[in-house]
């Protein structure tokens, strides 16, 4: 199939998050013998949203990319305010302002609505990753009725979801597909519908490239210290500065050699320790033997709509704590009894401290992660149930009232 993905950024320097999963996917059913190309940003940060990446069409592993420019990069001089005030349970804003809203929290790609309706026709169908961005507010109603439209919204119960102005994105959709039965159980009782498509998880490398453990607590001077390793971004949103906090308490009522390493680049300013070590991005190969090492991983985001890395700390046999409030991470956790939900200071301490002082349970709740990876998660069985969405979305596409491929 000719297949449109369309995403906020893309690029192969680009980690975590939907926009690596979009391209995973991208690649996979490339390999899978699709045609696939991606409309997308020019930017390389979510912040700013400023052109980082020349305009134009490039080749990125077998999938062509289509880059357009973000004219005006995003000021928090007028996002912040209105996000605050938006967000707000007091108010009781119009539509226009729902869209200002979407607007100046970008990113405002130039032409891309009429990049989609001018290119619509060369596709069989069009895939769009996540709800948040304009990209689906904006891609969505222009492409809808076109050409099937399958949508990977990568939702969680997030205040934005809960802003009007998606209602109409998401009913435009032929089919869905989701990462987790929580993700599909949250956008069904948000918009009040019975979604039609396919959980379709994400495939996950199970032998990926891996450096040798020794080199990186090398090259960090870990020695044979036990350490906890978060990765990801370091921003509020995914718990980092609360993850800081708990692991100096921890460490203030338990002495001990244990550290905290956080693979990331900071976004928000983080508590100093002498065993907290912040290590900066991590290339792939150096991310999973910094994971492989560990004694556990860390997921203490509150938002997620799936946790790649914490299937890559499966992948090294490796367990993990996971943020309790959020009911994918849980989910995750109790079906792969690869992971320990935690809610508070008390039920942190108590997960650290039962992996620390039991290193044979830790190391059988990180093999039977990696089982249920394997089970779940292997690119060939997702890559199925990607394609059987998409006829599914066919099938929709042919029932709709209004169809303008009929012209």
């Amino acid at each position: 199939m000719r297949l449109l993905y369309a995403v906020q950024r893309y690029g192969d320097d680009i980690v975590g998050g939907s926009e690596a999963a979009c391209r995973q996917f991208a690649e996979a059913l490339t390999y899978a013998g699709h045609s696939v190309e991606v409309i997308t940003s020019c930017a390389r940060s979510y912040v700013t949203w400023e052109d980082s990446y020349e305009e134009g069409t490039t080749d990125i592993n077998g999938v062509l990319v289509h880059r357009l420019s973000v004219p005006e990069p995003r000021k928090p001089e007028r996002f912040g305010p209105t996000d605050q005030w938006l967000m707000s349970e007091n108010s009781s804003p119009l539509r226009f302002e729902h869209e200002r809203w979407a607007r100046i929290m970008g990113p405002d790609i130039r032409g891309l609505r009429t990049w989609m309706i001018d290119n619509a026709h060369r596709f069989d169908a069009a895939i769009f990753m996540t709800y948040l961005y304009s990209t689906a507010t904006s891609g969505i109603p222009a492409i809808a009725g076109r050409i099937p439209v399958v949508f990977q919204p990568t939702a969680h119960d997030e205040p934005p979801l809960r802003i009007p102005l998606f209602e109409a994105t998401f009913r435009l959709a032929d089919a869905f597909m989701f990462f987790t039965p929580e993700e599909r159980t949250v956008v069904e009782e948000r918009f009040r519908f019975d979604s039609v498509g396919k959980v379709v998880g994400i495939g996950i490398e199970l032998n990926p490239p891996c450096s040798e453990p020794e080199d990186f607590r090398n090259f960090f001077d870990l020695q044979d210290d036990p350490y906890l390793i978060y990765v990801g971004r370091l921003d509020p949103m995914k718990g980092v500065k609360q993850l800081c906090e708990f692991f100096i308490e921890l460490k203030n009522q338990y002495p001990s050699s244990l550290k905290l390493v956080l693979a990331g680049d900071p976004m928000v300013e983080l508590p100093e320790h002498e065993d907290i070590v912040i290590t900066g991005f991590l290339e792939e190969s150096m991310k999973h033997a910094a994971i492989k090492s560990s004694l556990a991983l860390v997921q203490s985001s509150f938002f997620e709509s799936f946790s790649i890395v914490l299937c890559e700390a499966w992948v090294q046999k490796r367990p993990a704590l996971v943020q309790g409030a959020s009911t994918v991470l849980r989910g995750q956790a109790i079906r792969s009894n690869g992971a320990i939900p935690y809610e508070g200071y008390a039920e942190f301490e108590q997960a650290v401290m039962m992996l620390f002082e039991d290193p044979d349970l830790a190391d059988e709740m990180g093999a039977s992660g990696r089982s249920y990876v394997e089970q779940q998660y292997e690119w060939k069985n997702v890559v199925s149930n990607v394609e059987s969405t998409l006829e599914i979305a066919k099938a929709q596409f042919k029932k709709r009232t209004i169809n303008l491929s009929r012209g």
